[in-house]
């Protein structure tokens, strides 16, 4: 039976959050100085936790933090450089962490960008979404044990649907590159994160879940031509979709990140390994449409694979 909760398309991260208690919780937003990652920020601000905004625009960073300080009243809001393209960066990161993590929220991401490379070749939006939020969860991992009930959340897409992750050719060494199905091999590389993490780390307290926000106008279109956008759209039956607002986008995030309502009941461990869209568990993907989770994303010998290859990869 899949899971389902209160809450629907039009919550607010806000709403989720509200009456929960995060005092004494410490959590780390990456991307947290725009789109939805500002709001769930602010939404786990309001519920009392501690929160670091990873960002690559530290300026950014602040201004923001300042502003979910003047709307919470929660003073307890930080700012740190983080450019998850660059493994160092990342790295660095995770080194200067000291004490416990309740809540990591892997939030950033860039979307259908023109063929770039980092500097270990990888390509970029692979090494952005997936890679980088890899090497940050697993540098924490020390944290994340120590808080003794931590949860991790992977922002995916409903775009994950777009492609499998091609495992002959991850960083389109010979194919001809495509950003969309670049994106979505992304996506769902941030779906098989969830599923194998949970597997390896849910007996120590750890669960990871991941999410589709909804359709929602960001930054994170920057690269996006309108026009090729609304063909991705109507070639996967969403010719005219519903937009939701950032604070509505962030509710699914708010919802995995601390929610009660995904805490185990009598002695059973919560919910961790999980696809979630619109505040509830997503149902198998149904052709035609732009929602449910396809089956090549909870794949548990793809999820072990690609974990195997990550490990590699971030350890050269």
């Amino acid at each position: 039976m899949t899971i389902s909760t209160p809450f629907a398309w039009d919550s607010t991260a806000s709403q989720v959050l509200a009456g929960v208690d995060l005092t004494g919780r410490r959590a780390i937003v990456t991307g947290g100085a725009s789109g939805i990652g500002v709001e769930t920020a602010r939404a786990l601000s309001a519920a009392g936790a501690e929160v670091t905004l990873a960002v690559r625009d530290t300026a950014a960073g602040e201004r923001t933090a300042e502003d979910i300080t003047a709307t919470t009243g929660n003073k307890h809001l930080f700012v740190a450089p983080l450019d998850l393209a660059d493994q160092p960066s990342v790295r660095a990161f995770a080194a200067a962490w000291d004490g416990p993590l309740h809540i990591l929220v892997n939030n950033a991401g860039v979307m259908a960008r023109p063929l770039g490379r980092s500097p270990e070749g990888w390509e970029l939006q692979f090494a952005t979404n997936h890679l980088g939020h890899f090497a940050l969860a697993t540098g924490l991992l020390p944290a994340l044990r120590a808080a003794h009930g931590a949860r991790v959340v992977s922002v995916s897409s409903s775009a994950h649907l777009f492609s499998a992750v091609v495992f002959d050719d991850i960083h389109f060494e010979r194919r001809a590159y495509e950003p969309w199905l670049a994106y979505g091999q992304s996506k769902t590389a941030n779906v098989l994160f969830a599923v194998e993490a949970t597997r390896r780390w849910s007996g120590e307290g750890i669960l990871v879940n991941a999410l589709h926000p909804g359709s929602i106008r960001t930054n994170l279109q920057r690269y996006v031509d309108p026009a090729e956008l609304q063909r991705m759209r109507e070639q996967t039956g969403d010719a005219a979709p519903r937009f939701k607002s950032v604070e509505q986008g962030a509710a699914t995030s708010a919802l995995l990140a601390a929610s009660p309502l995904l805490d185990g009941a009598g002695g059973k461990s919560g919910v961790g390994g999980k696809y979630f869209e619109d505040c509830a568990e997503a149902g198998p993907h149904q052709p035609g449409t732009r929602t449910g989770v396809a089956a090549h994303a909870l794949d548990p010998e793809a999820a072990e694979r690609l974990w195997d290859i990550s490990v590699k990869e971030v350890q050269r």
